[in-house]
């Protein structure tokens, strides 16, 4: 084909040139990198966690798309195994007893939970990063009223009570080896009622409503400090270590590079308990969303 002799404005001759006599067409841009996607489980906490994660790989120069509320660890771990998602922040214990449930027993110390957890999520296409100090257990919670008056500071001391009280948790409860099928099998609780509870929120009020007796917050609840609210001692051992972990789906630290592992493992070994309940008291307490309150501790760093 013979290119036209046409006047056009310079912009539309070199175009004309392009296309009409053949010349080499411009390299096209480089594709925009894909977003690491983080998702979160369905309670504050976790939510928080995973945009404290979430500001560490944006600082390391990677695009980052926060998937909030995903749902409980039956839908989100599930979703990370099948390229979903890509970053799960979990927690040991709790972590291999979903992935493991006909598994040995759960080991005692972090480490070896640490390991144990790692070549099974290796087997499923993840890589376990590195575990924080900070660390967050399954507790159970009476009113202070309640304690003082029934004597209650130990979960063994409620087995005689237990036919007669109401017990609140998270739907999933009943199904969960550290929740009620260990309070039964650990400590002989048999309640009289269980309530399904929404939140963690919706459990604290519901304690102090005085609408259930017992119910279920995670060891670092903000409220634990700020409510008549008594933390039973699990003096029998029911709960393993729950130390903070992110899962990263290994083909995305493949493609991602280095860069990844490093930024997620810098913050794991600056997480603390103590940062854990400021975290939770700056949303619960505060009126923080889980962003701003990981801004505020990434400004403390």
């Amino acid at each position: 084909m013979r290119c036209r002799r046409a006047v056009l404005p310079v912009v539309a001759v070199l175009l004309a040139l392009l296309t009409a006599c053949g010349s080499t067409s411009p390299a096209p841009a480089p594709a925009a990198q894909e977003a690491v996607r983080i998702a979160s489980y369905d309670f504050t906490e976790n939510q928080i966690l995973a945009e404290v994660y979430a500001e560490a790989v944006r600082r390391a120069g990677l695009p980052v798309d926060v998937q909030h509320g995903t749902g409980t660890r039956e839908v989100v771990l599930p979703a990370l195994e099948q390229g979903v998602v890509d970053v799960v922040v979990d927690y040991l214990g709790a972590a291999l007893e979903f992935v493991d449930p006909g598994g040995p027993a759960v080991p005692r110390e972090p480490e070896h939970l640490h390991a144990a957890l790692g070549r099974v999520m290796g087997q499923r296409g993840a890589t376990v990063l590195a575990a924080a100090d900070a660390e967050d257990q399954n507790g159970f919670v009476v009113r202070a009223a309640f304690a003082e008056q029934r004597g209650v500071t130990r979960l063994s001391d409620l087995a005689p009570l237990a036919p007669g009280l109401v017990f609140g948790g998270p739907p999933e409860c009943p199904e969960r080896r550290y929740c009620l099928p260990g309070l039964r099998e650990v400590y002989g609780l048999q309640f009289g009622q269980v309530l399904p509870m929404p939140t963690r929120s919706a459990t604290a009020e519901a304690v102090l409503a005085g609408t259930i007796d017992v119910g279920m917050l995670e060891t670092t609840d903000a409220r634990l400090a700020a409510a008549p609210l008594v933390l039973l001692e699990d003096d029998r051992g029911l709960q393993p270590h729950e130390n903070v972990v992110p899962i990263v789906r290994t083909a995305v630290l493949e493609r991602v590079g280095e860069g990844l592992r490093e930024a997620l493992d810098a913050v794991s070994a600056r997480l603390d308990r103590a940062d854990l309940v400021r975290l939770n008291r700056l949303v619960v307490l505060d009126g923080k969303t889980p962003a701003e309150a990981a801004a505020l501790w990434w400004a403390g760093r």
